[in-house]
């Protein structure tokens, strides 16, 4: 069992890459994206946008690690505070984290996704690339142990994945 942090800009590959990866382990994967934007639909507001969504996640991450499922969080983690709540999670729980944080290493592909993501949205929270330039500017280094994959270089990226995470 095990807490694992996919981390990362949007559009890099984190959403596609957990899923591969939960299917191989297997491990639940619980995207704050998602829970963002259900809020969102149904007109909760709250004074900081998107601090719910980790909340929500981080309880039901602790639901699922309670009765022995390994959780993947799909979640941008831009800033230290975001991240610290999924090593608070993994103390309390005496559960192993393991972060994995994913990268596009070429601009122009890593715009091209985030293009084609915008153009395809099904819902108002998909960032276009201004937003994303915007989210990378306020993104905060990881200091901590990590694997980082890139999704522009990596063949096949799955296998190493479940290797750091087994």
């Amino acid at each position: 069992m095990v807490l694992a942090v996919f981390a990362g800009l949007p559009g890099v590959g984190k959403s596609t890459l957990a899923a591969q990866v939960a299917a191989e382990l297997p491990a639940a994967v619980l995207p704050v994206d998602t829970v963002d934007f259900t809020m969102q639909r149904y007109d909760v507001t709250e004074p900081q946008p998107g601090y719910a969504a980790y909340g929500v996640v981080a309880a039901l991450a602790e639901v699922q690690l309670r009765i022995g499922l390994s959780v993947i969080i799909d979640a941008v983690n831009p800033v230290r505070a975001a991240r610290q709540l999924w090593v608070e999670l993994a103390e309390r729980l005496d559960v192993p984290l393991r972060v994995v944080e994913v990268v596009c290493g070429n601009d122009a592909e890593h715009r091209r996704r985030v293009e084609a993501r915008y153009a395809a949205r099904d819902h108002d929270g998909i960032p276009d690339w201004v937003r994303v330039l915007e989210r990378q500017a306020e993104y905060e280094p990881y200091l901590g142990p990590r694997l980082v994959v890139d999704t522009y270089l990596a063949r096949e990226p799955v296998r190493p994945v479940v290797t750091y995470l087994s």
